[in-house]
């Protein structure tokens, strides 16, 4: 809202030729976002990420090597309520990606909606983000020298309304159109467990069924987001507030799944695929949940 309303406002000002140029530029510019976008290094690599880093902290976990020749598909759970896992470890250079995993670029995908939105769009390329839609996909997935990491939410915004700690359940029963996009472009796949998104906030009792929850629902409809009611701590004080508690977050990235080439997957293929997937997912989750301090009764859910 503030960059819309800077871009507004400009109009109405001396400096009304800065929007003028921005939405020429923003014009012939308008394909970048689908095309893997314009990442700036400097941007990545800023001392603020490593604050934000520290802050909870966050790490990133390596299990398996990724193949500089390869692309791959990385699906990310759980969405939380920031994904700030997501962000800092795929979108900067905060927790050393490109030291953990050389030759691989990683493109974390974000809400399409964020790509309208003037100055916003220019600040999330940077990073090396791009939208949320399948033409964005491609692009960086059919890349022939290999070396892409597209890194997909899967859960996607809706799974933040189950965002809560000691929450472990994924919005993943259905969500099949990642595996089908791997299956066409013959990408691995590569499942990321990040322990501990859950528990930087507290939400409002908020189940299935309920006022809130329909009323959440219909808003994610309309709106394209999710509205999760959440609190934390304050800047001052623990016991209540909008800042994120400092647990920490270790962002475990899976082994790759190999993914055989068809470019009209039959629901069969994409079904045992999907399944495969989610046997790996669970695989990492038990493997590595002690370490997190993980009650040993305590799995994932797929709904």
């Amino acid at each position: 809202l503030c960059c819309v309303a800077l871009f507004i406002c400009l109009f109405f000002t001396r400096f009304w030729l800065v929007s003028v140029l921005y939405a020429a530029w923003w014009l012939i510019d308008r394909e970048t976002p689908h095309k893997g976008g314009r990442r700036i290094h400097i941007i990545r690599n800023s001392v603020i990420w490593r604050y934000m880093r520290d802050y909870f902290p966050i790490t990133l976990v390596k299990t398996a090597e990724l193949d500089p020749q390869k692309n791959y598909l990385l699906g990310f759970h759980p969405h939380g309520v920031l994904a700030a896992g997501a962000f800092l470890n795929f979108g900067t250079e905060a927790s050393g990606f490109s030291a953990l995993f050389p030759g691989i670029t990683p493109h974390l995908m974000t809400l399409s909606l964020w790509f309208r939105v003037p100055f916003l769009r220019e600040y999330l390329m940077s990073g090396g983000l791009v939208p949320s839609d399948k033409e964005s996909a491609s692009h960086v997935l059919r890349w022939p020298e290999g070396g892409n990491a597209l890194v997909i939410i899967v859960g996607g915004a809706q799974e933040a309304l189950d965002a809560r700690p000691g929450s472990f359940v994924l919005l993943l029963r259905k969500r099949k159109g990642f595996v089908r996009l791997a299956i066409e472009h013959g990408t691995p796949l590569v499942p990321v467990f990040s322990f501990g998104e859950n528990e930087l906030f507290n939400q409002v009792s908020n189940p299935k069924g309920s006022w809130l929850r329909r009323l959440q629902h219909r808003l994610q409809q309309i709106m394209r987001i999710s509205l999760p009611l959440f609190h934390a701590r304050g800047i001052f004080q623990y016991s209540f507030g909008l800042l994120p508690y400092r647990r920490p977050i270790c962002t475990v990235v899976g082994k790759p799944i190999p993914v055989q080439k068809k470019h009209n997957p039959s629901e069969e293929d994409v079904d045992q695929m999907h399944q495969k997937y989610l046997d790996e997912l669970s695989k990492l989750f038990e493997e590595h949940k002690a370490k997190y301090n993980i009650p040993e009764d305590k799995h994932l859910e797929f709904i």
